[in-house]
């Protein structure tokens, strides 16, 4: 088998943090875009529409992997994500502009699961674990990057946070030059994965993934409007907090194999959704801007155990038939999470009651999610 590069791991790294940008890299400037668009909907829909899009097209592309291969797919994915993304800036219909969001879902997860099938094709055992959970921590350095960049941007002219998805360009650019196109992988693997045993734990994983990524995002969607609100930030200070979180994240999925070996992988994951829970409680309770920094250090702590391992665990449980499937669900259970987290906002007009809410429920979460892959565990 051929093997990939620094500069190749470099690339599949960068690509990957497009994937958290699509929606968040113009989350600081959201007030400055509901300034200067007459919006009919949501404002907070431009985040999350483009999760709907992951929704909707991911079963088609699941599909289009296997008739594809990743390094096409992915190329085809990158090319509407930059034009889609950057076209937003420019779109008054709101019709057209829905539509537009909803496409660069599509888009987006085409990049996802072509990056994380070439990562699979390449990578073995705890060699891929290590990939995942760098893909994890590269996902959240975009989120650091593209949130102070933007935030930045936005405070100069609201349009210019768009174009930071032109990037999309670039990154195509660096897949041709340094990703190797995979070989056929040898009939032993194949009889290898072809034999792995079925079990209901590709279900589970979906609607785990669902739940943490709701977790996650329910402060993604809220904090952009209530930090202004309630602390008079600014978008650039918004964008630090933000990525902060993300910052938090990294350091979180970098340890996260040494907490899968220490704990496993279901422990570890039902210990993500306690820290979720710490967070918005400490939001639900504190008026104070240093109590700020804690919840941060709570949300991106849930993150980093949660999303990478889950997306781990996902591979791990297919097979080379079904892996685009899977990897298909995966991306629509961690997208439709983000969709259904703009919801929160119609629970209560009082941040204080939505964060208490959601303190609860990851709680609740927590222990559903531990019980369930306890007895996962036990079958297998």
């Amino acid at each position: 088998m051929k093997k990939i590069s620094n500069f190749g791991i470099f690339t599949l790294l960068f690509v990957s943090s497009l994937t958290i940008m699509v929606g968040t890299v113009i989350a600081p400037s959201l007030s400055g875009i509901v300034a200067h668009k007459n919006l009919g909907f949501s404002p907070s829909w431009l985040i999350t529409l483009p999760s709907l899009g992951v929704v909707l097209f991911a079963p088609i592309i699941g599909r289009l992997l296997n008739k594809l291969g990743t390094l096409k797919l992915l190329s085809l994915g990158l090319i509407p994500y930059a034009i889609l993304g950057f076209a937003g800036a420019f779109i008054t219909n709101d019709y057209i502009l829905i539509a537009d969001r909803i496409l660069l879902g599509a888009a987006t997860v085409a990049i996802q699961v072509s990056v994380t099938a070439y990562i699979a094709e390449f990578f073995r055992g705890e060699a891929r674990m290590k990939m995942i959970a760098w893909q994890g921590m590269s996902i959240e350095l975009g989120g650091v990057v593209f949130l102070a960049v933007g935030g930045l941007l936005g405070e100069i002219n609201w349009q210019f946070p768009f174009y930071i998805y032109l990037i999309g360009l670039l990154c195509l650019i660096l897949v041709a030059l340094s990703l190797p196109k995979p070989e056929n992988q040898s009939i032993e693997n194949k009889v290898e994965q072809t034999t792995h045993p079925k079990n209901t734990k590709v279900t589970l994983i979906f609607i785990v993934s669902f739940l943490a990524m709701m977790s996650f995002f329910v402060g993604f969607v809220t904090l952009p409007l209530y930090l202004p609100e309630t602390f008079g930030f600014t978008e650039s200070e918004t964008g630090y907090l933000m990525a902060f979180i993300s910052v938090i994240a990294i350091i979180t999925a970098s340890q996260m194999p040494k907490m899968v070996k220490a704990f496993g992988d279901g422990k570890t994951v039902a210990i993500g959704f306690l820290f979720f829970m710490l967070g918005y409680l400490v939001l639900a309770i504190s008026g104070s801007v240093l109590f700020l920094v804690l919840t941060a250090i709570f949300i991106g702590i849930g993150f980093g155990f949660t999303i990478p391992l889950l997306n781990h665990m996902m591979l791990e449980a297919s097979t080379i038939q079904n892996q685009g499937k899977n990897l298909g669900l995966f991306s629509m259970g961690v997208f439709g999470g983000q969709f259904l987290s703009t919801f929160i906002e119609y629970v209560s007009n009082n941040y204080t009651v939505i964060y208490a809410m959601s303190a609860g429920l990851t709680l609740m979460i927590g222990v559903g999610v531990y019980i369930m892959f306890q007895k996962e565990s036990k079958k297998n």
